[in-house]
This record gives structure tokens, sequence and C-alpha cells, in this order.
């Protein structure tokens, strides 16, 4: 289970959460709205060149597969 990065639309907190999968809705702690995933650090494809423009959003990214 990873933990991942979030940030909330509404109310703009920044919080990390423990996710059982990538595409699990998360709400804030705060006022309980959908938040957003944010990405930080480097992106690397399988192979493990760093790619130069990953959105981080695999579903729409051929790239990393």
């Amino acid at each position: 289970m990873p933990i991942l990065q979030y940030k909330c639309p509404e109310c703009g907190k920044e919080f990390e959460e423990l996710v059982k999968k990538f595409d699990e809705e998360v709400k804030c702690p705060v006022c309980k709205a959908v938040a957003a995933r944010c990405y930080s650090g480097k992106m690397f494809s399988a192979t493990g060149a760093q790619q130069k423009h990953c959105s981080g959003n695999c579903k729409t990214c051929g790239g990393c597969h």
C-alpha cells in the first residue's frame, strides 16, 4: 500500500495518505472535499530513463509501460 501526496483544491491543505490503490478517491481531512493527487520529484520510466514531459498520470501516458 503506497503513501501518496495530495492537495485539496478547496482549502489548499497538503497531506499524505496511505491508500490501497493508486486511483482511490481521497478526501481532505479538513474540509472533506475530494483531494487531487500531487506529484513531486523526478519521474522515471520502467527502463530507468528520466521522462522529459511526464504528467504523472499513468492512465493517459504510454511512455512508462
